[in-house]
């Protein structure tokens, strides 16, 4: 075996999120490089140099009663590595205005075409909130706003924005390798107004900021940043949330009334649902 091959695990997960975003967190701390976000669960790639037997022995979420993953694992010679990594990363495409591709992937005639190179980030596109995420981007006015991207993940609704007109952006999240991800990422899509921040909501001091924030987070990361995102959003402002299930509308829509917000509307794809409020 060469130790230049990658070993690729295929892990079945339910339910998928936050099982998922849990999971990549955790194999990122054990040297696992890259991720593909599928519809059942995920793929993982980790350099055969860097893996051992026991390199899951420490992942907590497999032992966590709330989860049921199953997994299975091969080797990969290297010279497939890109082969396979291209063939799992699919580019998607939103409205018919948006596309979110690789590197590698061909360029294609789109209104925005936007380049990706995950890594062990969340956000390429492929899951439904961060497509539901991006329509909302699309739909909406950003032209001359200050735009909070929370969890920024990859960045790639902080790239949306800027290329939507948005003139100040922030995109900030608590996960050094979405950070560095990130920070490529705008580099890569040639981005001049987006500052990307590590950290969490604690990074939002400065009251009546942004125009418009945008957070695609789990539900009890939501829950409990809503009154900091009031405090940090202008009167008139929008909030536009994803992350969550449609049974949680009414926990998510009563936080943000007693925060100052008001209902709008919301979107649904499977299970998963994005929702807009008003500041008033």
């Amino acid at each position: 075996m060469s130790n230049l091959n990658y070993i690729e695990y295929t892990f079945a997960i339910h339910p998928v999120q936050p099982g998922a975003e849990i999971l990549i967190a955790e194999l990122g701390e054990r040297n696992f490089e890259s991720f593909v976000e599928q519809e059942n669960g995920l793929l993982a790639y980790i350099k055969k140099a860097d893996w051992s037997d026991d390199i899951l022995e420490e992942i907590t979420i497999l032992e966590n009663s709330e989860f049921q993953i199953s997994f299975e694992f091969k080797e990969i010679e290297q010279e497939n590595w890109n082969v396979t990594w291209e063939t799992n990363f699919q580019p998607i495409q939103v409205e018919n205005r948006c596309r979110v591709r690789a590197p590698f992937h061909e360029k294609l005639d789109f209104e925005y075409d936007i380049v990706i190179e995950p890594k062990m980030s969340f956000g390429t596109g492929h899951h439904e909130t961060t497509q539901m995420m991006l329509r909302y981007v699309l739909e909406n006015d950003f032209s001359e706003k200050s735009v909070l991207d929370m969890g920024s993940g990859t960045g790639v609704l902080a790239i949306l924005a800027e290329m939507r007109g948005a003139t100040k952006i922030d995109a900030i999240d608590i996960d050094n390798w979405c950070y560095l991800n990130a920070l490529e990422n705008v580099d890569r899509n040639d981005c001049k107004n987006i500052t990307v921040l590590e950290g969490d909501a604690r990074l939002l001091k400065t009251a009546n900021t942004y125009d418009i924030i945008l957070a695609n987070i789990n539900r009890n990361i939501l829950l409990q940043d809503i009154p900091t995102y009031a405090n940090a959003i202008k009167s008139g402002g929008f909030l536009f949330l994803s992350g969550f299930y449609a049974d949680d509308i009414p926990m998510i829509t009563d936080t943000c009334s007693k925060s100052g917000f008001t209902f709008q509307n919301n979107l649904q794809n499977g299970d998963w649902v994005a929702a807009t409020f008003l500041k008033n």
